[in-house]
């Protein structure tokens, strides 16, 4: 079959766009796509009529400390999966096309909800993250933008950002894709030796086990889950709570419904995150279950 147009400039994208049939979907990526990225073009290519790849290396979302210089640009090995997964066209733009002037003067601000759980640990992240999601729904003009749940907090803001804005797009969450030992896929796991893979596996077990009590009440989960961690001090823990899915306010004790169990650990020099969608004070039958 013949693989997608790839195209680096904006003209170029503008006329690729226009032969595609509707509904188009989008999917964005900094690029090294795994099986994850896979099962987000899979789900897009299941309900629309094309699909779109961008696939772009922000620097606006990188900290100064952060790994943007050493994160893997695996373009080849990037169409092979695109060509695999049926994808229309991708977009590939560098700095200069998404950011004409340089830093741009003008970015989409995440408010409060971008200062907490990751945006703590990464000041202006999302503010980054926005303002490109921003600048490529823009680009691509899409129906549908597909993310993964495992970027919770990400997903909640491009969700905000596309209600109070009124961008023209639905936005549809894909839940987590996982390796067969539980651990959440993500381009940076390609950095963990095999000794700190088994020593990040101590992530989705503690989510697990907070899961496993999540009818007990929030204390239990809390506890559940953090009795995990802390018998493995290999994993220096950021956070863990248990938060409203809209809100990302911890949950008080009394609490009953929808909930977002959330973890974040670095392990050796690679920081990981980790959540899992739950609901409090009910069985476990009544919720999604344990990350598998």
């Amino acid at each position: 079959m013949a693989g997608p147009v790839l195209v680096h400039t904006r003209a170029d994208l503008a006329k690729a766009r226009e032969g595609l049939p509707g509904p188009v979907a989008v999917v964005m990526t900094m690029g090294a796509l795994h099986e994850g990225h896979a099962e987000l073009i899979r789900r897009a290519r299941s309900s629309a009529g094309a699909v779109i790849v961008t696939i772009f290396l922000n620097p606006l979302q990188f900290g100064p400390n952060e790994d943007l210089a050493k994160y893997p640009r695996t373009l080849d090995d990037d169409m092979t999966l695109c060509v695999r997964e049926g994808v229309d066209l991708v977009f590939a733009p560098g700095p200069d096309v998404v950011y004409r002037d340089g830093d741009p003067g003008v970015r989409v601000s995440a408010g409060r909800l971008g200062d907490v759980l990751e945006g703590a640990s990464r000041p202006g992240h999302f503010d980054g993250v926005l303002t490109v999601v921003a600048k490529l729904l823009h680009l691509t003009r899409p129906d549908q933008a597909l993310f993964g749940q495992k970027d919770a907090q990400q997903l909640l803001l491009i969700r905000r950002m596309v209600r109070d804005l009124d961008f023209d797009c639905e936005v549809v969450a894909v839940p987590t894709v996982r390796e067969p030992d539980g651990l959440a896929m993500s381009s940076r796991n390609t950095y963990l030796t095999p000794f700190d893979r088994e020593v990040a596996l101590c992530l989705p077990r503690a989510l697990q086990a907070g899961a496993a009590v999540a009818g007990e009440g929030a204390s239990a989960v809390r506890r559940a889950a953090r009795e995990v961690l802390v018998r493995e001090p290999l994993c220096l823990v950021d956070y863990l709570v248990l938060v409203h899915p809209d809100t990302l306010e911890d949950v008080p004790e009394w609490y009953r419904g929808d909930a977002l169990l959330a973890v974040a650990g670095r392990i050796g020099r690679t920081r990981l995150i980790d959540n899992l969608p739950l609901v409090v004070g009910r069985p476990p039958s009544d919720h999604g279950g344990a990350a598998r």
